[in-house]
């Protein structure tokens, strides 16, 4: 008898929050608060890119190239000759 009341009482706890939960959520003040929330993201972002520094460009010539013979006899493999011979 104490299990099933028990039971109960978790099943009200349960149901009574997710009714407050989505009374809260399709409330009109919900809606209003989070429609004035994105109109003002676009106005933050701007007024954070404002606010960013800019870094000056100073990748001039910062690759060095090494030259590479051609004359280098390279052994070329083939994969299945690899497995064939235990290499």
């Amino acid at each position: 008898m104490l299990k099933e009341i028990k039971y109960l009482i978790f099943l009200v706890i349960i149901i009574l929050f997710l009714l407050f939960t989505g009374k809260y959520y399709f409330s009109d003040t919900n809606k209003k608060n989070s429609y004035r929330s994105f109109n003002t993201i676009d106005e933050k972002i701007d007024i954070y890119a404002e606010r960013l520094p800019v870094l000056e460009d100073d990748t001039d010539d910062i690759i060095e190239y090494a030259e590479q013979s051609k004359n280098k006899k390279r052994k070329k493999f083939n994969f299945w000759k690899l497995l064939e011979t235990n290499e």
